[in-house]
């Protein structure tokens, strides 16, 4: 099965890289699909389309406290070790787990 690792900032807990020990296990698995950190969430657009019309709009969306940090893509066996793996992650406002899921809706 595919997942999502998705980080969230929190402050003291988070520590600049601390993904060595995450990054060991799951390739040593060959589990890690990929994985990115991502921008300022101020660097981003959003793009709406309503009646066939794209508008732009710049900034984060939702506007709020807390973005998304970065993001990993798993594959393994079972959700269970999605979640062993994600316990290593340095996120200290958490990691999000979510099953991926193929255009025809069916877990990957």
């Amino acid at each position: 099965m595919k997942f999502l690792l998705s980080l969230y900032p929190g402050g003291a807990a988070d520590r600049p890289g601390g993904h060595e020990e995450f990054l060991a296990a799951a390739g040593r698995e060959g589990e890690l699909v990929g994985g990115y950190a991502l921008a300022d969430p101020s660097l981003s657009a959003v793009v709406r389309v309503r009646d066939g019309v794209a508008a732009v709009t710049e900034g984060p969306y939702p506007p709020g406290r807390e973005h998304v940090r970065g993001q990993y893509v798993l594959d393994c066996e079972s959700r269970e070790r999605a979640l062993e793996l994600a316990a290593l992650l340095p996120a200290g406002g958490g990691v999000e787990v979510r099953p991926l899921m193929d255009p025809a809706g069916m877990e990957m």
